[in-house]
C-alpha cells in the first residue's frame, strides 16, 4: 500500500495538480480509502515528507575517490544532476511547501548525513575538513537555492565549481 501511495503522489505532483494535491485525491490515484491514508499520515505535510525521506534516501552514493575535494566533486555534480529532474523539483517543492519543518528535514536528512560521512573518512585520514554545516551552507544551499527558486539548476560543471569555493587551494 505505501508504494502505491508513494506512486500515486509522484504522479499526481508530475500532472501539477499543486492545490489538488489532497488526501482524498492521492487515495483515489492510489485505490485505498482516504481514511487509511489520514490514519497512517495524517495530513499533505506529513505524506509528502514520508515520500521524500523515501525518494531522497540512497539516490545519491557517497563517493570514495581518495580525496575530501574529489569525495565533493563528485557527490555536489551528482545532486546537481539529480535536482535537475523536474520530478525531484515537484516533490522538493510540494514537500517545503506543504511539510514544514518536517518537509525540510526530510529534504535535506539524508544529504547532510552523505556529507558528515565524507568529512569524517577526511578526518580519519588524517586531513582536515570544514564542519558539516559549513559544508551544507556552501554546496547543498546554492544547489537548493537554484533548483527551488530560479528556472535554471546548476549544472554538474557548476556544482564543483562550489567545491573549490569551499576548500580553494
Amino acid at each position: 500500500m505505501r508504494a502505491a501511495v508513494h506512486r500515486a503522489v509522484e504522479e499526481l505532483l508530475a500532472e501539477e495538480v499543486g492545490d489538488g494535491l489532497t488526501i482524498p485525491a492521492v487515495a483515489a490515484r492510489a485505490g485505498v480509502h482516504a481514511t487509511t491514508l489520514y490514519r497512517r499520515w495524517g495530513s499533505v505535510g506529513e505524506l509528502l515528507a514520508d515520500v521524500a525521506t523515501s525518494r531522497f534516501s540512497g539516490d545519491v552514493v557517497v563517493p570514495d575517490t581518495g580525496s575530501l575535494r574529489g569525495d565533493l566533486q563528485r557527490w555536489a555534480a551528482d545532486v546537481a544532476t539529480d535536482l535537475a529532474d523536474p520530478d525531484v523539483l515537484a516533490l522538493m517543492r510540494a514537500t517545503l511547501g506543504a511539510g514544514g519543518e518536517q518537509g525540510a528535514c526530510a529534504c535535506r536528512g539524508d544529504r547532510e548525513d552523505q556529507l558528515a560521512a565524507m568529512i569524517e573518512r577526511e578526518k580519519a585520514r588524517g586531513g582536515t575538513a570544514p564542519t558539516v554545516e559549513r559544508t551544507a551552507d556552501a554546496l547543498l544551499g546554492p544547489l537548493y537555492y537554484r533548483a527551488i527558486f530560479t528556472g535554471e539548476p546548476g549544472s554538474p560543471d557548476w556544482a564543483r565549481g562550489l567545491v573549490d569555493l569551499l576548500l580553494p587551494g
